[in-house]
């Protein structure tokens, strides 16, 4: 089977799965993408086990497992999805709760990986299971970003306020680059492959970031002023798709942060660029292209999310490792974000603002690609499934829950 045929097969199920949904079933995409995905990967392996021999479902296991899930993610997807995510984010709306979202993406994140690796160290000993302190840290590191593509989602979902929405998403869309640095630097102290020092890791993270920062915003500015030269909408599209992609690669190929380049490419060309660049009709084409390739590589990226249940390991005695973890996040999520709860509670009259940051604040499908490109062993298969545990915790109990509740304190607001 080719990749074009693994592709082609893919995006009918996205079709198929959609249809069903919109004329049926009403869920949020995520969610019935992600069901999809479970139900799918759930019968395969119940085919490949009751029906003897060589057979159609096992050969499709084989393909879905044989699927480099992180590449996929990270080297293709991640690039168009945060771009998209972010032309539809205020950029003024940002700018005033940058010290909230700048805080929660950096000291939340380091604080969040510190409560969940800790409190899993001490759960895993409890219930002997071989997890040592620097792969816990690891599993805290990446789960404890919240994921961009969940969360900007779920914020369509829900009847946010301005301050709220604005915190959820900009934290959402800067903290992966803070948290793929973070991550990457336990995994080699986990592996034995470098030493703690905590000094270096925070400059490490600010190179990254500012020179992520740097490159987006200059790329940017100079697509902008090329567009400003012309009106045609085709060359605009390609030129934003140029964009996407060349700022990522680039990102990489300088060794800064490639999320954080194109979220910050993203932004100026949703807001600058359509300001002041853009005709009426240009605009239009413009995001009218990119709200589909948001759309239809969101429902992609959660049916292959459920898809890679094909994947994970699955032993009885994890049950109670997964049921603390899912715990711990949601917990260390309410604690890192209660302060500016309190402070949004207080100053601007956010009721449920503490519960809402923290239920609001999802895991997806990025964290689960971390988790996938752990080096084999004992703490890996620990760690991978309870990441792919708290994933769907994640995306079926917060992502399904979450619209109602905002809309339950805004209508409090309201009367």
């Amino acid at each position: 089977m080719t990749a074009f045929d693994l592709a082609a097969i893919f995006l009918a199920l996205v079709g198929l799965v959609g249809w069903l949904n919109v004329r049926f079933f009403h869920l949020p995409t995520a969610t019935a993408m992600v069901l999809a995905g479970l139900a799918g990967a759930g019968l395969l392996l119940a085919a490949r086990a009751w029906i003897p021999g060589p057979n159609a479902a096992g050969q499709l296991v084989s393909v879905i497992a044989a699927m480099d899930f992180p590449k996929t993610v990270l080297g293709y997807m991640l690039a168009f999805l945060l771009f998209a995510g972010a032309m539809q984010v205020s950029l003024a709306e940002l700018r005033k709760r940058l010290l909230a979202i700048g805080s929660l993406a950096t000291v939340g994140v380091l604080a969040s990986t510190l409560i969940v690796g800790g409190g899993l160290w001490l759960t895993a000993n409890l219930l002997d299971l071989p997890l040592t302190p620097p792969w816990a840290f690891v599993f805290g590191a990446l789960i404890s970003p919240t994921d961009p593509i969940a969360v900007l989602a779920a914020v369509r979902q829900g009847s946010l306020s301005k301050t709220l929405e604005a915190v959820l998403q900009g934290e959402a869309l800067f903290n992966d680059g803070i948290g793929i640095v973070v991550f990457t630097a336990a995994v080699a102290i986990a592996s034995g492959g470098g030493e703690l020092h905590p000094g270096h890791a925070i400059g490490q993270v600010a190179i990254e970031a500012v020179g992520g920062l740097t490159l987006g915003l200059s790329a940017s500015l100079l697509v902008i002023a090329g567009m400003r030269a012309i009106d045609d909408y085709a060359v605009e599209v390609g030129l934003s798709i140029a964009l996407a992609v060349g700022v990522y690669a680039l990102a990489d190929a300088l060794h800064v942060s490639g999320p954080i380049a194109v979220v910050v490419a993203g932004l100026m060309v949703g807001n600058l660029g359509m300001r002041t660049a853009m005709s009426d009709m240009t605009q239009r084409h413009v995001h009218g292209f990119w709200t589909l390739i948001d759309e239809i590589l969101n429902a992609l990226l959660f049916l292959l999310l459920g898809l890679e249940l094909v994947v994970v390991p699955f032993e009885s005695k994890m049950v109670g490792l997964w049921v603390a973890a899912i715990l711990l996040v949601v917990l260390a999520r309410l604690i890192v974000v209660a302060p500016w709860g309190a402070f949004f509670r207080r100053r601007e009259q956010q009721r449920g603002a503490s519960l809402l940051l923290g239920w609001g604040g999802l895991h997806g499908a990025l964290s689960l690609a971390l988790a996938l490109t752990l080096p084999q062993g004992e703490a890996r298969t620990l760690i991978l499934s309870t990441t792919f545990a708290v994933v769907i915790f994640s995306v079926l109990a917060q992502g399904l829950t979450f619209g109602p509740l905002a809309a339950r304190f805004t209508a409090r607001k309201a009367g």
